[in-house]
């Protein structure tokens, strides 16, 4: 008890404001707002009051009329609230106008959502890509956060007389970006490396709307313990997990970042490293939670960034989830003739998960080949090649030859295949 009284007192008490225009109905963007109250939530943050106003577009100088940040102003007083969070991206001349009316925080969707990233970034990766993209929100708004020093007086390392603190604090910026995507280079690089070594498996990779159940049915495939909790983006790491459908016949299932709506580009752009085993897979399990209302709109943005990533042409099965909490049941028959290589399950049930894994059988079996060569114990080089790009099974020395029974996939079967005949040439 004593917990959830001291989890009260460290909430910020929030105020969300949204706009709805005219080609939006109502009920859109009150969703829309449910969704940032998860993401307040998520930031530590108790939302107080959410603020709808009707308008044609977005104003240039407030977003909002400023009739209207006048009244948020006197509500804000009024509720003791400390955070105003906007459910859109605010430019610089927005918050700093905003900011001279309402004298509270200011933050915009982009900026909440980098700060939950923020805190929820446990390993080296996560926090330099979480950094990387912070700092590139951050360059365009430094404005608001330097107009109040004056110009500071040159020096030894300084750029010299008349740099105000603006210009040294973009410089110092744009150099540590600059040595956060050369930290990200070496790390992709080494999961290259540890790509190639996983090519005897056929490899999977789950993608989702945050909190569509992904690491819920990581675990139940493969005991990964994964933190799996009713909050937005509860995690963050790139998780890879051995699961075997039958015996020798594994598939390694990767779970990813979850996927929301607005979700700021940069952040896309500094966790490409960790979307590559997204690009990398032979097969996307997309994640659906189906009891939610907006379920197809999350299909939408999910299928958006995967466009975005390049993963258009890669097979993909929908896995509609959480049916066990579906009240409109007409649904599961719509999805059922709408979405085709689609299943419906319920992690947390384990409901129709043998459909699953027995689908993933199928994919394994036609997607692999096993096959028997005969070479000569000379082809030295050919034979280091077979074991690189091949599982081999075994390998038989008679004499002068050399027998190998190795499985591949088609496209590294084919590859072989060519080098074999490259060599009789």
């Amino acid at each position: 008890m004593l917990d959830v009284n001291v989890k009260k007192m460290v909430m910020e008490k929030a105020m969300l404001v949204a706009i709805k225009e005219r080609n939006i109905t109502k009920f859109v963007v009150e969703e829309h707002l449910d969704e940032l109250e998860m993401l307040a939530d998520t930031a530590g943050a108790e939302t107080v009051l959410k603020i709808i106003q009707d308008r044609p577009a977005p104003d240039k100088a407030y977003f909002v009329g400023k009739g209207k940040v006048e009244e948020l102003a006197e509500l804000v007083e009024l509720n003791d609230i400390v955070l105003v969070i906007f459910d859109a991206d605010l430019s610089p001349t927005q918050v700093r106008n905003l900011e001279k009316i309402i004298d509270v925080k200011i933050i915009d969707r982009s900026g909440l959502i980098l700060d939950i990233f923020a805190s929820h970034a446990k390993t080296k990766q996560a926090k330099t890509q979480v950094e990387l993209a912070q700092l590139q929100y951050m360059l365009p708004r430094l404005t608001r956060a330097w107009t109040h020093l004056s110009k500071q007086h040159g020096g030894i390392g300084t750029k010299g007389p008349g740099e105000t603190q603006i210009e040294t604090d973009r410089r110092l910026i744009r150099t540590r970006i600059s040595k956060l995507k050369s930290i990200l280079r070496t790390i992709e690089k080494q999961d290259k490396t540890k790509s190639l070594n996983r090519q005897e498996f056929l490899k999977a990779s789950l993608v989702g709307y945050t909190n569509a159940g992904k690491s819920t049915f990581l675990n139940l495939l493969t005991d990964a313990d994964v933190l799996a909790e009713n909050k937005l983006f509860a995690t963050l790491d790139s998780t890879t997990r051995s699961f075997e459908i039958e015996k020798d016949k594994k598939v390694l299932i990767s779970d990813t970042v979850g996927f929301i709506r607005k979700l700021p580009h940069n952040l896309v752009a500094s966790f490409k490293s960790t979307l590559n085993v997204v690009k990398d897979a032979d097969i996307i399990l997309h994640v659906i939670d189906i009891s939610h209302p907006f379920y197809e709109d999350h299909i939408k943005i999910v299928e958006d960034t995967l466009d975005e990533l390049g993963c258009k042409e890669t097979l993909q099965i929908k896995l509609f989830n959480k049916i066990d909490a579906l009240e409109d049941i007409d649904r599961i028959s719509y999805v059922k003739n709408k979405y085709d290589n689609s299943i419906l399950i319920s992690a947390q049930r384990a409901i129709n998960i043998t459909e699953v894994k027995n689908e993933l059988l199928d994919i394994y079996e036609n997607n692999y080949r096993e096959k028997e060569v005969v070479l000569k114990s000379t082809q030295s080089k050919l034979i280091s090649q077979i074991h690189q790009i091949a599982d081999v099974l075994s390998i038989d020395y008679v004499e002068d030859e050399v027998k190998i029974i190795f499985k591949a996939d088609k496209a590294n079967l084919s590859k072989i295949e060519k080098l074999i005949k490259t060599e009789q040439m």
